[in-house]
């Protein structure tokens, strides 16, 4: 089985089977969220030094930041499931 990978941006991915939860940056639980994961060195920051609008949690508790919105994030994820299941019939 090969492990599929979500764009999340500027060329940068992450396998899609890894990631949680994408999140909205804007609450205060998510930004201590992020600010923790910075702290013990799990943050991973993919913005190329644009403005952070999802942040990715994966199985493996890194954050990922991303550029992208939420919303596209996920349908490029669900692109990746629907491929995925046409493939196996």
């Amino acid at each position: 089985m090969t492990a599929k990978l979500v764009h999340i941006g500027f060329g940068n991915m992450i396998v899609g089977e890894r990631i949680v939860a994408i999140i909205h940056p804007t609450s205060a639980p998510i930004k201590r969220l992020k600010e923790e994961a910075k702290e013990q060195g799990r943050l991973i920051d993919a913005t190329q030094g644009r403005k952070t609008r999802a942040i990715l949690v994966t199985d493996s508790n890194h954050v990922v930041l991303s550029a992208i919105q939420p919303e596209t994030i996920v349908n490029r994820f669900e692109e990746n499931t629907e491929d995925e299941s046409l493939g196996q019939g």
